[in-house]
């Protein structure tokens, strides 16, 4: 599959995506300054740098997460000032949709919000697709499919870089997997991503080759890979 052309602002709003997210049409959900946001913390867990460049940004940091607080930037690997702790490093990958995908709504998804969060959460829980906290579903569309009125599957938006929406949170319990549900429910995401003219986007970690080849098959990329560095911050 060949890599979609995109433009340089394209790549530099992919290349930081929490931060142009953050920056753009999540403001309301932003805590911080100039140089460094995060979401509110019962919202999402990500910590946005503008750049590493800027001397100011350990101080930004600080004030903005706390002292002895752990966080997870991601896309850069800095060195750390004293007092800093690496706790540890991680691969990802990020993938874009092409002109391949066919994105459709499903028939049987409905929309999700705050009176479905404990089924969210469980379901979450049990599957283990990346950080989803109470308020997340806030971020944008999420949709479901419930089978004897139980949530067995779900999928939404979470990062919103101007132009750009990611696909997250995609789970299905054990006993309905293999079904392709979570696809079903890739592309009904997608779709209504479409209809407001973003374009779709997606992470995974980099050891899940099995969800990574079925983004493939639907009409996604590999973009690029990402590194992820979990700090601590000083005490005191």
């Amino acid at each position: 599959m060949s890599q979609p052309v995109l433009s340089s602002h394209d790549i530099d709003l992919l290349d930081n995506a929490p931060w142009h997210a953050l920056d753009g049409p999540h403001a309301r959900f932003a805590i911080g300054d100039d140089h460094v946001r995060r979401y509110q913390p019962d919202v999402a867990p990500f910590i946005a740098v503008r750049s590493w460049d800027e001397p100011s940004v350990w101080d930004s940091i600080l004030s903005v997460v706390g002292p002895n607080a752990e966080l997870v930037v991601s896309g850069a690997d800095p060195e750390l000032p004293p007092g800093w702790d690496a706790l540890w490093r991680g691969s990802g990958v990020q993938l874009v949709e092409t002109d391949l995908l066919r994105p459709t709504p499903d028939p049987e998804a409905v929309v999700l919000g705050a009176d479905d969060v404990p089924e969210m959460l469980a379901l979450v829980e049990r599957n283990k697709p990346g950080p989803f906290l109470p308020r997340t579903h806030e971020l944008g569309r999420y949709v479901g499919i419930r089978r004897d009125g139980r949530l067995i599957a779900m999928a939404g938006e979470r990062l919103r870089p101007s132009g750009w929406t990611e696909i997250s949170a995609v789970s299905t319990d054990p006993e309905y997997r293999r079904q392709g549900i979570a696809s079903r429910l890739v592309l009904d995401v997608a779709f209504h991503i479409q209809e407001r003219g973003d374009r779709a986007l997606l992470h995974a970690a980099a050891d899940n080759v099995n969800a990574i080849r079925a983004y493939e098959k639907l009409g996604f990329v590999l973009w690029r890979r990402r590194s992820f560095l979990s700090l601590r911050t000083p005490e005191g």
